[in-house]
């Protein structure tokens, strides 16, 4: 009976200490083009995901951004943009917009979502909650913040703006130095 007990008592906790964590896998988002993308399809790639604006002081992150994705896109590693216009009104464009000015002024080929807001955006409300993520609590405050996510969905680390995208500790990430 002790032992019942005790392993009753441990699938409790466990349950409370899992309960709400998430990977980024069971999310599924509209692409520019309104696609569905399905998360589940990077299982086994590192992600970058990144809140990207066209008229932002940090919008040549975008070519820097490029580079990393065509350097590593081969070595198991995607990026995820998600245009918002949350900060200082910054992506106002409509998705043709935005598809146009990434393709034409940055030669962007990785996968962009539809714009999103950051407060409601369920992948964002995972991101940046620890209760959610099980790792940490963030605070999105511009554009071009970065979240590293490991093979198996789950949250790996955080960085704000100024951090740029061929920073050593990203770059040394993906490499798995």
């Amino acid at each position: 009976m002790k032992k019942l007990v005790t392993i009753a008592i441990a699938a409790v906790t466990m349950a409370f200490t899992t309960s709400g964590t998430k990977n980024l896998h069971e999310f599924k988002v509209k692409t520019l083009e309104g696609k569905e993308f399905n998360f589940a399809d990077l299982k086994g790639k590192k992600v970058l995901i990144v809140n990207t604006a066209s008229e932002c002081g940090y919008t040549p992150q975008y070519k820097d951004l490029e580079a990393l994705y065509e350097k590593y896109s081969s070595k198991n590693f995607v990026i995820v943009g998600f245009p918002c216009n949350d900060f200082g009104g910054q992506e106002p464009g409509t998705s043709t917009d935005i598809k146009a000015f990434c393709t034409k002024n940055y030669g962007v080929t990785f996968p962009m979502t539809e714009k999103i807001s950051i407060a409601t955006s369920p992948v964002y409300q995972w991101l940046t909650s620890k209760a959610q993520n099980g790792v940490l609590d963030a605070t999105v405050r511009w554009n071009f913040n970065k979240f590293l996510i490991d093979e198996k969905g789950n949250l790996v680390k955080y960085f704000p703006s100024s951090v740029k995208p061929m920073d050593a500790e990203i770059t040394n990430w993906i490499e798995g130095k």
